[in-house]
């Protein structure tokens, strides 16, 4: 006899395991986007290389957290959270610095931070439903 309710559950489960995971990674590619302006200078090519690989710090170390979380998503859910709330304040100051408008910067930080602590929610969230089907 077929059980719907657990394969509903594990159809919800795994669409909960890929959504953060591939949110992290679209995220992290748009902030990866940032890095091409190190191709606006005026410098010479090793030096616009340098740029660019200096750009992609924060990527290479948001992949290296996303690959944590993959496998500890409790963890790697509250680092993503934490990290997404902790620099909202940093993003907004700085933008509002460039452009003092409260909506654009509300905008940036909607675009920047917010997708993170999406993604580090729904690790958590994940990882609470893991869990809990652990135990019954």
């Amino acid at each position: 006899m077929l059980n719907t309710t657990h394969t509903s559950e594990s159809g919800i489960s795994k669409a909960m395991y890929w959504i953060p995971r591939l949110l992290c990674i679209l995220a992290i590619l748009f902030i990866s986007l940032f890095s091409l302006d190190a191709f606006d200078y005026g410098t010479t090519t090793a030096q616009k290389l340098f740029a660019f690989f200096m750009h992609l710090i924060p990527s290479f170390l948001l992949t290296a957290l996303l690959v944590y979380a993959w496998y500890h998503e409790k963890w790697g859910g509250i680092i993503f959270l934490l990290l997404g709330i902790l620099l909202s304040p940093v993003v907004f100051n700085k933008n509002y610095q460039m452009n003092n408008s409260v909506w654009l910067s509300l905008s940036v930080i909607a675009m920047i931070t917010f997708p993170f602590m999406v993604v580090g929610t729904l690790f958590l969230i994940h990882d609470s439903i893991k869990k809990k089907s652990a135990h019954q």
